[in-house]
């Protein structure tokens, strides 16, 4: 009863969200202005690490794919910002409230506009979702249940912190990574949405992700059960369902 009535209380803690064009029910136990707050604290400390693109005319094509994917995201509320990090590595990321980053990286895979727009997409659409809030949620909810199971089973003291670890483990790999993939499905079905609603080509999705995966082809990589990016053959192949999905433009 002990154990119920924790792991009920750990439930409870959380509330319920809903997430934009796949209409998910989410658990939350983190706020949204405890989100904001987090995003414009992590952006601060992202601006002050990172060194900044000078390249004023590459800055300037982010941003108005940027602003043009927002101005459809339906989040007025959001204080967006376009920056571009100059750093090798082909990656972007979106933090809550609109703080975007692209790495020059990530923009020579690109080849146009419509693959830039492919990223800004899906980076915006982990925002949208509240993709964070809600690992963070799941995390804390862990935690929780690996502390709650350590003292329902009476496991003497010395071992809990190796219990702690085991769990950890298995909670990674049982939970978290396979919500870690989910969300890159979400946000690559809300992110074509989003390119599709400001105009862009989502075709050039297709091209952009066959481009990734060439590039993944020559890197290692873990195997796919243990990584929180889908495989590349399985996020292409729902790509191409989510395209199909689209209305017909008239």
């Amino acid at each position: 009863m002990t154990l119920r009535a924790l792991i009920l209380a750990a439930v409870l803690m959380g509330g319920c969200a809903t997430t934009p064009v796949t209409n998910r029910t989410q658990f939350m136990m983190i706020s949204t202005d405890q989100e904001m707050s987090l995003g414009a604290s992590e952006a601060q400390k992202v601006l002050k690490t990172s060194k900044l693109s000078t390249d004023k005319a590459l800055q300037a094509r982010v941003k108005r794919i940027g602003e043009r994917i927002a101005a459809v995201s339906g989040r007025s509320d959001f204080a967006w910002e376009f920056n571009v990090i100059e750093d090798a590595t082909p990656n972007a990321f979106c933090l809550p409230g609109g703080k975007v980053f692209f790495y020059t990286g990530i923009l020579k895979i690109a080849e146009n506009d419509d693959q830039i727009a492919t990223v800004m997409g899906h980076e915006i659409a982990h925002a949208l979702a509240r993709h964070g809030a809600e690992r963070l949620s799941m995390q804390t909810a862990s935690n929780i249940g690996a502390q709650v199971l350590a003292t329902a089973l009476n496991i003497p003291a010395q071992y809990q912190n190796l219990y702690s670890q085991a769990y950890g483990i298995t909670s990674q790999v049982g939970l978290i990574l396979p919500y870690s993939r989910k969300f890159e499905h979400e946000a690559d079905q809300i992110g074509i949405y989003l390119m599709w609603k400001a105009g862009y080509n989502p075709v050039q999705a297709l091209r952009f992700w066959e481009n990734m995966a060439r590039l993944s082809r020559s890197a290692q990589k873990p195997p796919a059960f243990l990584s929180t990016h889908p495989a590349d053959v399985e996020r292409i192949a729902e790509i191409r369902e989510y395209i199909a999905q689209l209305p017909i433009r008239q």
